[in-house]
């Protein structure tokens, strides 16, 4: 900007520049009314130069006919003139944010309201940052012959009475077919247990009431069952189950036969239900099969009744699997079907444990039903399932998600519209009973194409109603460009007044899915600086070594029995306690290290030149990793965090003889 601007402005000298006026911004091209996708990056950018002292205008967005206009608040900005999701060098942010890593398999962690990305968790990926996939203590917990990657969707934290607990993280590999477990003291994947009976895992959620015992989950894709080759292309025989996972041992507990096919997944606050938004009642294996009907299905599960028909043993078993299987079809005293518009995606329950709802995807609706209707039916005291249904507002475009505040709104995302639209979920029950009152109260313009959204504590009683997330999937021209494949677009709104704000953009690596807010005064002191030498995690590699009587924590030496040659060192900055190890050519090598420093962040790696092999290993930890010699010659081995001044001097030789 010159200082030519200000001729129209002789009160100001040069290089002064005063805020636009609101009538000023109105007259902009893409002010609130007739703002377009354009217009809305245009506003956003002349609002930004018009700002003073550091204080920018945002949040600007488009009016929707006929409905209130988007919020043109701007986020107020803190004393110090920054904006407040502005955390400064060195201060710590108020919440944690556990995403999925989508494709990448991996699971992230960032600070709110920040929004940094303050670490990757592999989960069903390998990872040579630290080793997973490669250190012997990661394949235990992957399994033999793990795939080797995996697409990770919802990540969400196990509860108590309805609370975060701090305890474990559970989460889906659909292409895997698997459910995993972060351990939260050292944020490390513990546990990875594989589904049988299924083709693919994918709406997860953790039981809520009294704790989280079971992790259910949904199968999305009907295969024949079993499917070993029989029925390849009779879709008649095809069928779908709902899975439910023992949170504390990992194993599978019981898995429900339903009639179409399950998408995504809630829990009541009581320990009674689990509910599933179900689509393709046809039954159909493409597209137009699977438009035929006016109506789906949120299929309820009774959880006492199902147990009880296990202990009774009325179920069955499919193909080599032992976990026992029971029939959930239409008719069945175990589950409940309530019609829902088509295609409906999204399942989510109100945190004052009242109700649930289910997004409509192709319709315009979200469907609210009431859990104490779902307590009539199974009572009998209600015969029409679609009589659980208390409000069925409509929203606009391409419903998905819904997300709660705690003070009796809900938040709900619109793809097709890319908006994210603010409802009263008592003013919705209102007028689906012939009341004559608006229900909407905003809606905010988000870039572009949202999917799931998540509100801070919003999935449990504790709801704060402070911040709203909101995961795009599109990002378009956000940032600068980078290739044909974008950034997906995490956006942070402020939802703690009466309108929502928006009030910063993230770019994410693709393709995050869902993701999780919660307080960081939480998880404080349950997570760990360093680790515990008697800590499970690597207790199997501990055992090995006292079998050969060697000390970790002092023991530096080679023990060779026959072909397989064990390599015993620590590792304490800057040196490691081997300076050189000489093995065969064929030899079965197993390295094992242990960091013995105890100063928090020192970490240190072992990396073998040539050899493909990393691993990290953090403070009192031991790592090992097991490899076949099959080079000979001179390969070092060094460290990979930058750990000392003499940091590049930590190093050794592996001498392989040929």
């Amino acid at each position: 900007m010159s200082d030519k601007t200000n001729e129209q402005n002789p009160e100001l000298k040069a290089g002064q520049f005063r805020a636009l006026t609101e009538e000023e911004i109105a007259s902009l091209p893409g002010s609130p009314g007739n703002l377009g996708r354009r217009g809305f990056m245009k506003m956003g950018a002349l609002a930004g130069l018009a700002g003073v002292g550091g204080t920018l205008l945002a949040g600007c967005g488009r009016a929707s006919t006929g409905e209130q206009p988007v919020s043109s608040k701007a986020p107020a900005p803190a004393a110090t003139g920054m904006p407040e999701d502005h955390v400064a060098p060195g201060k710590l942010d108020e919440y944690y944010g556990f995403w999925s890593g989508g494709q990448s398999g991996e699971m992230r962690i960032l600070g709110l309201p920040s929004m940094r990305e303050l670490m990757r968790i592999p989960v069903f990926n390998t990872d040579f940052a630290i080793g997973w996939g490669i250190t012997n203590e990661s394949k235990r917990v992957l399994g033999e012959n793990f795939p080797r990657g995996g697409d990770l969707h919802h990540p969400h934290m196990s509860q108590t009475n309805g609370h975060y607990d701090g305890r474990y993280l559970f989460m889906n590999d659909k292409t895997g077919c698997r459910i995993a477990r972060i351990r939260c003291d050292v944020m490390r994947t513990d546990k990875i247990t594989s589904i049988p009976n299924v083709a693919d895992v994918h709406g997860l959620r953790v039981q809520r009431e009294p704790r989280t015992g079971y992790v259910f989950a949904n199968s999305e894709f009907r295969v024949p069952s079993p499917n070993d080759g029989r029925d390849l292309d009779d879709p008649k025989k095809y069928q779908c189950v709902f899975t439910a996972v023992n949170g504390d041992t990992m194993e599978v507990a019981w898995q429900v036969i339903v009639d179409g096919n399950l998408d995504n997944t809630d829990c009541d606050y009581d320990g009674k239900y689990v509910a599933s938004t179900c689509y393709n009642s046809e039954g159909a294996v493409d597209l137009a099969g699977m438009m035929q009907g006016e109506r789906d299905w949120a299929v309820v599960f009774n959880i006492k009744r199902i147990e009880a028909a296990v202990k009774a043993g009325k179920f069955k078993t499919i193909g080599t699997s032992k976990v026992p299987v029971v029939d959930g079809r239409h008719g069945s005293e175990l589950t409940m079907y309530i019609p829902v518009p088509k295609n409906p995606h999204g399942l989510n329950s109100s945190p004052d444990g009242k109700y649930f709802a289910a997004a409509g995807k192709l319709s315009p609706t979200v469907t609210l039903m009431a859990w104490s209707k779902v307590d009539d039916y199974f009572a009998g005291k209600l015969k029409d399932p679609r009589d659980a249904v208390v409000a069925e507002p409509q929203l606009g475009l391409g419903p998905l998600h819904t997300a709660y505040d705690g003070r009796g709104n809900a938040y709900t995302t619109l793809f097709i519209d890319s908006q994210i639209v603010k409802w009263n979920i008592q003013d919705a029950i209102d007028a689906y009973a012939g009341k004559k009152v608006n229900y909407l109260r905003q809606k905010l313009d988000v870039a572009y194409q949202p999917g799931h959204n998540h509100t801070s504590l919003g999935e449990t009683r504790d709801a704060d109603g402070k911040w709203l997330v909101s995961l795009n999937k599109f990002s378009k021209d956000r940032f600068l460009a980078v290739g044909p494949l974008h950034p997906d677009n995490d956006q942070l709104i402020d939802i703690s007044g009466d309108q929502m704000v928006l009030v910063a953009d993230a770019p994410v690596f693709s393709e995050p899915h869902d993701s999780v807010i919660i307080p960081s005064r939480l998880m404080a002191g349950k997570i760990k600086r360093i680790w515990d030498r008697k800590d499970p995690f690597f207790a199997e590699t501990v055992a090995q070594a006292t079998k050969h009587g060697i000390v970790l924590e002092k023991d530096s030496k080679v023990i060779r029995e026959g072909k397989k040659v064990f390599v015993y060192m620590t590792s304490s900055a800057p040196t490691f306690g081997l300076n050189s190890f000489t093995v065969k050519k064929g030899d079965e090598v197993t390295v094992v290290d242990t960091n013995i420093d105890d100063i928090e962040d020192l970490t240190h790696g072992f990396c073998l030149s040539n050899y493909g092999i990393n691993m990290e290993i953090s403070p009192q930890e031991t790592s090992s990793v097991t490899f076949i010699a099959d080079k000979p010659g001179v390969y070092w081995y060094y460290c990979t965090f930058f750990c000392h001044a003499l940091h590049l001097e930590m190093r050794g030789r592996m001498l392989v003889e040929a």
